[in-house]
């Protein structure tokens, strides 16, 4: 019987051993120069925090689009590269001196703190393939009620109930009538109960004085709420040439209002903003990220690229060159709030000496997908607010002697604008 020399085979097993270690990370070196190393979760994350500002995957922005990138370059001159374009560069470098001259010098930024498992974490990202696009069927946007009210409906039908109790009435007569006409065997009486319903009606002189009264004031009702909703746009929400979401903007991104609108600050206009502060932000920013696509598709109906198309469009820019082509179209928005010529308001007045919040008479537009007026903008509202606001007269001496000599006139600490003379006529219609 042969004798088994285990020495030999534990030697043997150790270099099995060996020998496949040595291959899997071959293997591992091998997907690092693939791009296939990397968490791309992580990456994602990085390339939001360090390149979305200047790269797009899959199209041009201020630098060049950067999916595949890790296949097109060697890994140690990336790592180079992103740490130190510009030292990269001035060292004579040929092909960082080519991608610099064929982005119009444009400087990219350098990151020395990222490490080199960062940027494998960033180019696992780029290197993942282009999800393909979702297409959702618009959905149509069912407007909002506008039904009658309910103290409408309330006078409605207490008219139709008068109504009713008048024919009642005249049935219950005519009923008598001819009960005493049988009863008597009065000729004359006979006759007045054969009268046909609506003969009976004319000739009675109460029911027609009631009947004239009530259509009178039937008329003159809704004549009144006709009349008062002259002029009165609450709830207009017109569509614009070029779809805008307060909501994403004010709200999601928390952009002040005073930032596109700032002339509300000092003038009596609160203004249409230029495109060219859209394009501050819209320059770098071509396309939504997928979830907000996908939520202005599936809510709103809305693609949200194809609206920023329409301002590049407007404004004269290319995607292409990163530059404006000077051939600019006009956009014609569609006025939303608008006072009668006779009616004079301030913004600058109201936002910035009073600090009124852009809400108080807007409504919650950081909720708004799409604008609208929310406030009726009614004398009786400007009254009723003027009544309710207080003064702000602290730190300010032009409000001292006017305010003690008020405050002891009325007996109050606090002024409203109505009691410091908010309530004029010459203060609106001058």
């Amino acid at each position: 019987m042969q004798k088994v020399n285990f020495k030999n085979i534990s030697s043997r097993v150790s270099l099995v051993i060996v020998a496949a270690m040595l291959a899997f990370s071959m293997s591992a070196s091998a997907q690092t120069e693939e791009g296939g190393a990397g968490d791309a979760v992580a990456g994602k994350t990085l390339f939001n925090a360090n390149c979305a500002a200047c790269h797009k995957l899959d199209k041009k922005a201020t630098g060049p689009a950067l999916r595949g990138v890790a296949g097109k370059y060697d890994r140690d001159w990336l790592y180079k590269w992103i740490g130190d374009s510009q030292g990269l560069i001035k060292s004579g470098d040929a092909l960082a001196i080519e991608i610099f001259e064929a982005n119009n010098k444009s400087v990219m930024t350098s990151f020395p703190a990222l490490s080199n498992g960062d940027i494998d974490n960033i180019l696992a990202y780029t290197s993942e393939p282009k999800p393909e696009p979702v297409i959702v069927a618009p959905i149509d946007g069912g407007g909002k009620g506008q039904g009658g009210g309910m103290s409408n409906n309330i006078i409605l039908a207490a008219l139709a109930f008068v109504f009713l109790l008048l024919m009642t009435m005249l049935f219950l007569v005519t009923s008598t009538l001819k009960k005493i006409a049988s009863h008597n065997g009065v000729e004359y009486a006979a006759k007045e109960a054969k009268k046909p319903l609506w003969k009976a009606f004319v000739e009675n002189q109460f029911l027609m004085l009631v009947s004239a009264v009530l259509l009178l004031l039937t008329a003159a009702y809704f004549m009144y709420g006709f009349f008062m909703q002259v002029g009165v746009d609450q709830g207009y929400a017109p569509v614009q040439p070029i779809h805008y979401s307060h909501r994403i903007h004010a709200g999601d991104n928390e952009i002040d209002c005073n930032y596109c609108h700032s002339s509300a600050r000092k003038s009596k206009h609160s203004g249409i903003p230029s495109l060219n502060v859209c394009m501050n932000c819209h320059k770098n920013i071509a396309e939504v990220s997928e979830d907000v696509y996908n939520e202005g598709m599936d809510e709103y109906g809305v693609d949200y690229n194809k609206e920023i198309a329409k301002l590049y469009d407007a404004v004269g820019w290319n995607t292409e060159t990163m530059g404006y082509t000077g051939e600019s179209k006009p956009v014609k928005w569609v006025r939303i709030h608008n006072l009668p010529d006779f009616a004079y308001f301030n913004h600058s007045q109201h936002v910035t000496v009073a600090g009124v919040a852009c809400q108080k008479c807007h409504g919650p537009v950081e909720e708004m997908e799409i604008m609208e007026q929310f406030s009726p903008l009614t004398m009786g509202w400007c009254i009723d607010c003027h009544r309710e606001t207080n003064i702000n007269v602290a730190g300010n001496e032009y409000y001292e002697k006017i305010h003690e000599e008020l405050s002891k006139k009325y007996g109050v600490e606090q002024l409203t604008a109505a009691q410091m003379g908010g309530l004029e006529c010459g203060k609106c219609h001058y």
